[in-house]
């Protein structure tokens, strides 16, 4: 975990809010399920890379999602491709390659610094780790060759720690992984081997090598097995203290697997396959699964105190609830109970609980209304009962998302067909038949499949989840509550981690951002604030 908990608390104390805090720029995927394989799931998100190599065999990107490099047998070059949306695969272009035959006319693995200033070649034909500087970061057409660390036995894959001091190589001729200390960071002339752990229990052919950002685990991807193995180090970047942990198979999307990357805050996963068309595969670590009561989750809700969890979906029509033992903890969730949403909503896209949680409301895209429920004991789904529908079908006809005023005094509603949100005014609080339609603000320009709504608690900021870029965009409102004075501001891609986004939701702080998509069906949770 990160640093953000202290920020907080500090923040706290003198009254003021940590830095980063609703601002998207500052979001990051700091999930409690992140770095770990058993959580692993395959996106149905893919890029062939055939038509510049098809005997891949590394992959990697850079840390903003932008860029994708493979390496391979065929060109024995490094291949250069743009991702229009970070770090969705499918939306990668070719841009340039950069040979390293003179080098290595068999490249197995590629790996770059931080800051993109030097990439790291290894190969089986000359067992080297070869060494380039890069005059312009991320840009492999002006890499040139600088030195190379000669390795017995053969190199399938490299890892350089984040300091440039410790560098690890997996081997599949001995079915190891080797450890070395750097004296001179980032210079692998200076490299010695520390020590080497046998991983031909789990694989008897490795060649994908990661590890967490901490150092405490390690993953290896198997040619053999065609999975990738997880190891617990009880001493960080010791692999001598490594012990399994969990194995995750990728044979369903490639027989021949050959390279791995993961992403630096552990939510998202690249293996890279030989099996033609040479492909990269995509798939998200983390997040809270929700599958076992709802494989179509539409929005996530939280009890402002962060102990009860509320996901609504369109498989069951049904509103799910969870317990979390620590608050906004969700590796503390249990689920609890069930509530049927009935003819009341069909195909139930939102929800929202009044503050007090005495009243439910959902909305759904058949019924194009909204529904009105009251609880007889707070936040407990199974003491609902219906009160009242109100029609929003003027407006549209296939609501996504429903939010209110603090005060119950004003209403919004999201949707797919206007690409907008909707606001309405309520003469009685929180009582929907009172409300009448006053104006609206398109979002269309960011993403014309918006799903999910959330408003700071001042209604000075405006966030939608929206589909169509997977994405969350934020949004200004220079009066506080008035949709018409929104002006977007930033955006922040989830994709890495769900290329369904269909709900979003804040702490009432603003450090912490958690998002419910439909492919994984999980709830993914961001922070929102200095990182270590």
């Amino acid at each position: 975990m990160s640093n953000l908990n202290t920020v907080m608390s500090q923040a706290a104390a003198a009254g003021t809010a940590p830095d980063g805090a609703w601002d998207l720029s500052y979001a990051y995927f700091d999930d409690p399920f992140g770095w770990d394989v058993s959580t692993a799931v395959y996106l149905s998100k893919s890029f062939s890379v055939a038509g510049q190599e098809t005997g891949t065999r590394g992959v990697s990107l850079s840390p903003d999602g932008t860029k994708m490099y493979i390496v391979g047998l065929t060109g024995d070059d490094v291949n250069q491709y743009t991702l229009s949306t970070p770090f969705l695969v499918s939306s990668a272009t070719y841009v340039q390659n950069f040979s390293v035959s003179s080098q290595e006319p068999s490249p197995s693995s590629v790996f770059f610094k931080p800051d993109g200033t030097k990439m790291y070649i290894s190969g089986t034909s000359s067992d080297r780790v070869n060494e380039y500087d890069l005059s312009t970061a991320w840009d492999v057409s002006t890499a040139s060759y600088l030195q190379n660390l000669s390795v017995t036995p053969q190199v399938n894959g490299v890892f350089i720690r984040s300091d440039g001091l410790k560098m690890y190589t997996v081997d599949s001729s001995t079915d190891r992984v080797y450890e070395y200390d750097l004296s001179t960071a980032w210079d692998v002339t200076t490299a010695s081997v520390l020590q080497n752990l046998s991983v031909g229990a789990q694989e008897s052919t490795p060649e994908g090598l990661s590890f967490k950002s901490d150092g405490t685990k390690m993953f290896v991807l198997g040619n053999t097995g065609d999975d990738v193995t997880e190891y617990d180090l009880s001493t960080a970047w010791d692999i001598s203290t490594a012990t399994v942990s969990t194995t995750f198979s990728v044979s369903g999307q490639d027989s021949n697997s050959r390279g791995l990357f993961i992403g630096a805050n552990g939510g998202y996963m690249y293996v890279v396959g030989a099996t033609a068309p040479s492909t990269v595969y995509q798939y998200s670590l983390g997040g809270f699964s929700v599958a076992s009561q709802e494989t179509t989750p539409t929005d996530v809700f939280f009890k402002p105190d962060g102990t009860e969890m509320y996901i609504i979906g369109t498989t069951g029509d049904d509103v799910n609830q969870y317990s979390l033992s620590t608050a906004w903890d969700t590796s503390t969730a249990t689920y609890t109970r069930v509530f049927d949403t009935g003819t009341q909503t069909t195909a139930p896209q939102a929800l929202f609980f009044k503050p007090d949680g005495t009243t439910l409301y959902t909305t759904g895209s058949s019924t194009d209304a909204v529904a009105q429920w009251s609880m007889s004991t707070p936040w407990d789904i199974s003491s609902t009962a219906y009160v009242q529908s109100f029609s929003v079908s003027a407006q549209e006809t296939a609501p996504q998302a429903v939010s209110f005023k603090p005060d119950g005094t004003k209403m919004y509603i999201l949707g797919s067909t206007g690409d907008d949100v909707n606001e309405y005014d309520l003469s009685t609080a929180w009582d929907v038949t009172s409300a009448s339609y006053l104006q609206n603000f398109s979002v269309s320009a960011q993403d014309t499949v918006p799903l999910g709504l959330f408003f700071k608690g001042d209604g000075t900021k405006m966030y939608i989840a929206g589909s169509a870029t997977n994405s969350v965009y934020e949004y200004d409102l220079s009066t506080a509550w008035d949709v018409s004075s929104a002006s977007f501001l930033q955006s922040f891609s989830v994709a890495d981690q769900d290329t369904g986004p269909t709900g979003v939701f804040f702490k009432e702080d603003g450090t912490q951002m958690f998002m419910i998509g439909a492919v994984s069906d999980k709830v993914f949770t961001y922070s929102l604030g200095v990182q270590e």
